[in-house]
């Protein structure tokens, strides 16, 4: 047998390259998502972005990396836009449904994780909420003012990008020509990339959410919480920090700068990863403001699954812009539906054999691991560990199925192996493993031969035996099928 080197390779932001992953401390990976910001339901655009993690947490853990995920939720301080201006998220979808900006929050809260249980995503090991880690914020904010990285202007403390050379390293940012084609809205600030790390001034006279500080009673900046939450859990070094590409200009540009202020202008994260949009026909990016906003109880309405979306979203590389349609999506269901349907014939196939655990199934050291199999799982390992490549791996997938050379036991072994990484739940939906009995089968091929013959009254004769033997019968492109009623 041919022994494998794992070789995970992701593509980090900060250096625009694809690179060897080398965790800070071996077999260990920490890493921070950035979570929702709970005004409202997360539409299917925001839910590629956490699909994108799972698939990159799913492939550490395949690796046998131990990983420790956190990921925040924003129930404070995001305003509309990702300066420091514009209307507060928070706010806004209170003042929407006539509610407390408490009540928006747990119930949009609880929303998203429902979301993301449907979809399979893994949860991560700490949720933390910005709210309950205000203290936090604030121990941050005073270090960066002893550290004279902070000015107080108009009731407002502002981080100071002028006092750090390489502001906008993440982003690749031309802050010459950034500030002169920046329209400026914020007067307070001394450069235009300057922004807010607490508030005791704003323009919405009514925010519930309020906290003592230092400066005077107030409420956070949003990227001020991610920093300081992160560094809580993960320490003042982690290894991976996710999120989609439109943080990267902004909000990932000044956690970065501010982290780094605070601990000492050493590396902050070793890995930034980013994710593309999901599109519409003309090219636009889904919005929560927008008309185009889909959610996926509103796919489910239109009968598909949350796992139809997912197989949706493995289809193109997290790199890459998805185009979303519904023709599109119906095209997912139908690959999905067809892959279940294969790991269920091969259960009922083997249902015999699978007394047997098969949990600690190794294709490098089982002896009856016949070639032609093990260049599947040398090419799946290899695909997903070149920059998630889940493209490529669902072709190796379909080529596994499609493979007669593979008997159905090493099939079935493979597939619930390859399933730790796409996620798609192959044994979620119960079916009944059963055999159907000879006498039945051969009813059914008698009945195919009647309807090659055209001879439609023996055909429905047969059809009515089938039935009464307890199954029924479905004509495919391929012949038939025979399952229990």
């Amino acid at each position: 047998m041919v022994e494998i080197e794992n070789k995970l390779k992701l593509f980090n932001t900060l250096s625009r390259e694809k690179e060897l992953f080398k965790p800070l401390k071996e077999g260990e990976v920490k890493m921070y998502t950035c979570g929702p910001t709970v005004y409202n339901f997360a539409h299917i655009g925001n839910l590629r972005s956490y699909l994108f993690e799972d698939v990159l947490k799913r492939v550490l853990l395949f690796n046998k990396f131990r990983v420790s995920h956190v990921m925040n939720i924003t129930d404070v301080g995001h305003l509309s836009s990702d300066g420091d201006d514009g209307e507060d998220k928070m706010l806004k979808g209170a003042r929407r449904e006539k509610k407390t900006v408490w009540e928006i929050a747990d119930f949009y809260t609880e929303a998203f994780k429902r979301d993301i249980e449907r979809l399979n995503i893994l949860p991560p090991n700490v949720w933390c909420k910005a709210t309950e880690h205000i203290e936090e914020q604030l121990e941050m904010v005073k270090k960066l003012e002893d550290g004279g990285f902070t000015y107080f202007s108009g009731g407002n403390v502002y981080f100071d990008t002028s006092k750090i050379g390489d502001y906008g390293k993440l982003a690749f940012l031309n802050l010459e020509l950034e500030g002169r084609s920046r329209v400026e809205k914020d007067h307070n600030k001394k450069n235009a990339h300057d922004f807010v790390l607490w508030f005791t001034k704003s323009k919405f006279q009514d925010q519930d959410m309020k906290w003592e500080s230092p400066w005077g009673v107030g409420y956070p900046g949003w990227h001020i919480e991610c920093s300081a939450m992160a560094s809580k859990y993960l320490g003042d070094q982690f290894d991976i920090h996710c999120g989609g590409i439109d943080h990267i200009q902004v909000h990932h540009t000044n956690e970065l700068a501010q982290a780094e202020c605070t601990f000492g202008k050493k590396p902050w994260v070793k890995y930034w990863m980013h994710n593309e949009f999901l599109v519409l026909s003309k090219g636009e990016k889904m919005a929560k403001s927008g008309e185009n906003f889909l959610t996926l109880s509103s796919l489910e309405n239109k009968g598909f699954s949350a796992l139809d979306y997912r197989y949706f979203c493995l289809g193109t590389h997290y790199k890459k812009q998805l185009m979303f349609s519904f023709e599109a999506l119906e095209g997912a269901r139908n690959a999905r539906e067809k892959l279940q349907e294969h790991y269920w014939d091969l259960r009922n196939n083997v249902s015999d054999l699978l007394e047997n655990d098969f949990s600690g199934f190794n294709f490098k050291s089982d002896e009856d691991v016949i070639d032609s199999l093990q260049k599947f799982h040398v090419d799946f390992l290899s695909q997903i560990n070149d920059d998630l490549n889940t493209v490529q791996a669902l072709a190796t997938v379909w080529g596994l199925v499609k493979d007669d050379s593979i008997n159905d036991i090493n099939k079935l072994k493979s597939l619930e192996l390859f399933d730790q990484v796409l996620g798609l739940s192959f044994s979620k939906i119960k079916k009944e493993v059963i055999k159907v009995p000879e006498k039945v089968l051969d009813l059914a091929k008698e009945r195919s031969v009647a309807r090659d013959n055209k001879n439609w009254e023996k055909s429905d004769e047969l059809r009515e035996a089938i039935n009464e033997a307890g199954f029924s019968i479905k004509d495919t492109v391929d012949g038939f099928e025979v399952s229990k009623d």
